[in-house]
């Protein structure tokens, strides 16, 4: 008996009802995201479109949010994760290594708000071109 509190060794546990439905040609893919501040402006922004950007394996468009660093904010992220980069008021999924990573870890350009992780095979994103669009919407 005791005090499990369903969280798992430090992993911030997802707020389930907030999923979210990303498209991008002929590409589909689902996220739930995290219980931020970041995260609950986004959902209630969506939905959102931009034209793809593509920086290694990482595609990032600008947003009509503009959003301060939270305190976890970080340059090291992991595969599949998706993040809010303030400098760029980008909207950004992380499907692999960026030319900024390093053998052990995958690298932003710089600090960015991690809200949310690609439930499933991220890789899927490599297939997405530089100025594809890419389309965000509420499960």
């Amino acid at each position: 008996k005791g005090g499990w509190t369903g969280e798992i060794s430090g992993l911030k546990k997802p707020l389930n009802d907030m999923k979210i439905r990303i498209f991008c040609n002929d590409l589909e893919a689902e996220a739930e995201l995290e219980n931020t501040k970041t995260a609950k402006k986004i959902y209630n922004s969506l939905p959102i479109d931009g034209a793809a950007n593509r920086w290694g394996d990482e595609i990032y468009f600008v947003i009509p949010l503009k959003l301060d660093l939270e305190k976890a904010a970080t340059d090291i992220v992991e595969k599949g994760d998706i993040a809010y980069w303030p400098e760029g008021c980008c909207f950004c999924i992380f499907f692999g290594k960026t030319p900024d990573s390093t053998e052990e870890e995958i690298k932003a350009a710089s600090k960015v708000n991690i809200f949310g992780k690609i439930s499933g095979d991220s890789e899927i994103f490599k297939k997405v071109k530089n100025g594809d669009l890419v389309i965000v919407e509420k499960v």
